[in-house]
Order: C-alpha cells, then sequence, then structure tokens
C-alpha cells in the first residue's frame, strides 16, 4: 500500500470541504483546489467552523486544537503544482464527465507515479473517468455521502483497471477518516456499476413512485393522503421527502438510470412537469407542497391506499440481490451496512430472508399494474438463494 500524507482534495464545494475537514482531522498534510479565490475562502471558512465546533466538544483528540489543524490545511488553483507531491488525491468537481476526465488527465500527468487517484462521483464510471488519464491503474472511486464529517459510509469502488494496491490504499485511508456520528464504515465495491452499492438499491423504488404520484394525479388523490400511506415508519411521507431531496434531483438520478439500467425508469408525467415548471421543492419554496413558510404541516389523518411500503422494500431487496448476481459486493451483509450507514435505514436482507417469497409474487403483481418489466423479481430473490451466500 502506499504510505500516505499528503492529500489533495480537488473541489472546495460541500462534499470537497467536508472531505477536506476529515481529512485534517486523520492527522493528513491537505491541499484544497478550486478554480476561484471566493469558493475557497468560502470552503476555509466552512472546514474552520467545523473544526472549532468539534474542539468544543472534545471530538479532535487531546491536545489537538482546530487551528493546528488549520495550518496543515493549503490552497490553490494550481491542480498541476497541487499535486507534485502528492501521496493520494480526491476529486470532488462538478459531474460532469468531461470536466472529471480533464481533472484526472492533469493530476497523472503531474502527480508522482505512485499518487492514487479517487473520484467522489455518485454516478459516473470509474472505469471511463480513468480511461484517457494515462495511469487508469491508479484510479478508484471513493464516494462519500453527505454530510461527510456526520455520514458513516465510504463506497471504495474499483474500475476495470484498478490495481488491488490502489483498491487496499483508498480501503486503507478510508478506514482511517474519523465521523463525528458513530464508527466509519466502508464498503469494499468490486465492480463498477451504475450507482455502486446503496444508491443503486434505493433507485428502482423511484419507478414505483413516480408510478404512485402519476395514479394520484389522475384519481384525484391529495398528495397528503399518499404521505399518509407511508405511516409511521417514514419520518417524511414519500411527497415530502422528494420535496426535500429535490425533484430535479430524482428527476436526473431518473434519466441516468434510464440511460444505463433500464428504459423503466423513465421519470414519470408528474415529476417532469413539476420540474418543467421549476417547483422543485424545499429549495424553491414549492413542490408537492408549498415550503414558503418553512417545512409544511401535513394532514395524515387520512391514507390513499395507493403507496406500499412493504413493496418499497421488496423492490430494494430484489435490487440488493441482483448486486449479488452482478458481483457487486462480496455477501449481502456488506450492503445491508452499507444502506444504515449511507441512508440510517435498515437494509432490505434481514427482513427478506424470512419474506422473500410473498415478497416476489408483490412485485410480479406490481409489474403487472405498473408496465415495468424491470420490477420483476430476479432469480435470486425468487429462489431466496441469497440466504445461502456468505455474508
Amino acid at each position: 500500500m502506499v504510505d500516505v500524507k499528503k492529500i489533495v482534495v480537488v473541489g472546495s464545494g460541500l462534499m470537497g470541504n467536508g472531505i477536506a475537514q476529515v481529512s485534517l482531522m486523520a492527522g493528513y498534510n491537505v491541499t484544497l483546489v478550486d478554480i476561484k479565490d471566493e469558493f475557497l475562502d468560502k470552503a476555509f471558512a466552512n472546514i474552520e467552523k467545523g473544526l472549532k465546533k468539534s474542539e468544543s466538544k472534545g471530538q479532535l483528540g487531546e491536545g489537538v486544537t482546530a487551528d493546528a489543524l488549520m495550518a496543515k490545511l493549503k490552497r490553490t488553483l494550481d491542480l498541476a503544482s497541487a499535486v507534485k507531491d502528492a501521496d493520494y488525491t480526491i476529486e470532488a468537481v462538478v459531474e460532469n464527465m468531461k470536466v472529471k476526465k480533464e481533472v484526472f488527465k492533469t493530476m497523472a500527468e503531474n502527480s508522482p507515479a505512485h499518487c492514487i487517484l479517487a473520484t467522489n462521483t455518485s454516478t459516473m464510471s470509474i472505469t471511463e473517468i480513468a480511461k484517457d488519464c494515462g495511469r487508469p491503474e491508479n484510479v478508484i472511486g471513493m464516494h462519500f455521502f453527505n454530510p461527510v464529517p456526520l455520514m458513516r459510509c465510504i463506497e471504495v469502488i474499483a474500475g476495470e483497471k484498478s490495481s488491488e494496491e490502489a483498491m487496499e490504499t483508498g480501503m486503507a485511508v478510508s478506514n482511517s477518516l474519523p465521523c463525528l456520528r458513530g464508527n466509519r464504515y466502508v464498503a469494499k465495491v468490486l465492480i463498477d456499476r451504475p450507482g455502486f452499492i446503496v444508491n443503486r438499491m434505493n433507485a428502482p423504488g423511484q419507478i414505483y413512485l413516480s408510478w404512485v404520484f402519476d395514479q394520484a394525479k389522475e384519481k384525484q388523490i391529495p398528495w397528503n393522503q399518499i404521505d399518509a400511506d407511508g405511516g409511521h415508519a417514514m419520518p417524511m411521507g414519500p411527497c415530502e421527502l422528494c420535496d426535500y431531496v429535490g425533484l430535479d434531483t430524482m428527476h436526473h438520478v431518473m434519466e441516468y438510470y434510464a440511460e444505463t439500467l433500464s428504459p423503466n425508469f423513465k421519470p414519470g408525467k408528474v415529476i417532469s412537469e413539476l420540474v418543467e415548471a421549476g417547483n422543485l421543492g424545499a429549495k424553491t419554496g414549492k413542490g408537492f407542497y408549498d415550503w414558503s413558510g418553512g417545512r409544511p404541516k401535513i394532514d395524515k389523518s387520512q391514507k390513499a391506499g395507493l403507496f406500499d411500503l412493504q413493496t418499497m422494500m421488496a423492490i430494494m431487496l430484489n435490487e440488493g440481490c441482483r448486486i449479488l448476481e452482478e458481483g457487486v459486493a462480496s455477501g449481502f451483509k456488506i450492503i445491508d451496512d452499507a444502506n444504515m450507514a449511507g441512508m440510517n435505514t435498515p437494509g432490505p436482507f434481514g427482513a427478506g430472508k424470512k419474506n422473500f417469497e410473498a415478497w416476489s409474487k408483490l412485485l410480479d403483481e406490481i409489474a403487472d399494474k405498473t408496465g415495468a418489466e424491470y420490477l420483476r423479481p430476479c432469480e435470486l430473490m425468487k429462489s431466496g438463494g441469497f440466504v445461502k451466500m456468505r455474508k
């Protein structure tokens, strides 16, 4: 493995400054790179604020101060010079393949031969990002969850040409990074497939949700009744949660999976119309609900009987089984644990071991109703074969 002492973080937005903060807390020397000083100014202020808060809570370790850690943080607009003595780089720029490829080419051409080049992409192919940089064996995925200091999960992903040394170094660095809310959990992703583990397993539920929204509009069912269907098991019902995450985000993700996994992911009428109208949810003040006065108060006294949480769990189990069939993860416990660490919700396999037969029938019914063949149970789910697989 590479002996990592200096980390370069490229991109100083929300994810980038969070990555820089936990890297400093782990004891690394860190250089933060961006294209404008104003971006770096904002990032430095956020990092210092985060470190001082941690210091006040005694989370930095005995004798360690925020000021001492900030002294180990450098900044530059010049990526080529920043990586000249780097041991490890983490790219956290905009989700644009052309931009990412340019960043990786510059890093590969100017960093030492031993330097590991990681990308924090949440969706894009690690293999494609690495393809033209000249050192694809050094490139890995390192997917953090937001906010980085608080969310426990990191997925370390192998591209087609990633070396074992690069992967093991990525695992070691990831495990060294502190989390302020429990122990860090690092999931090793063996094959570069869309969505990796956590996002992939949660993606097909959006096919079902999009259908539910379209059905509700067609039958003139109020959105609050759909949220009531979620019951107390969901702190936010489906409509409120989509508003909170951002309907544009949901639309973008569904379009991506429509291209990479199945046309069944194509967004439905309701989602598309809301996005086209600029009603993106909480961020714009309006989506399914009016957010202009803060979080909406939703009457959940009457259920529509249209959305079913058990169906969502069945869909997750099916996708988890597909992840196992494809060899993306080595066992179902990794998938469950990664989901808990990345989404703060239990994975589907615990309950799925007892319910896979009933849930398989449920998925066939949902596939018939929605016309989405992608939701049909795969062989591993129908057979329950995952129960006998290694954890």
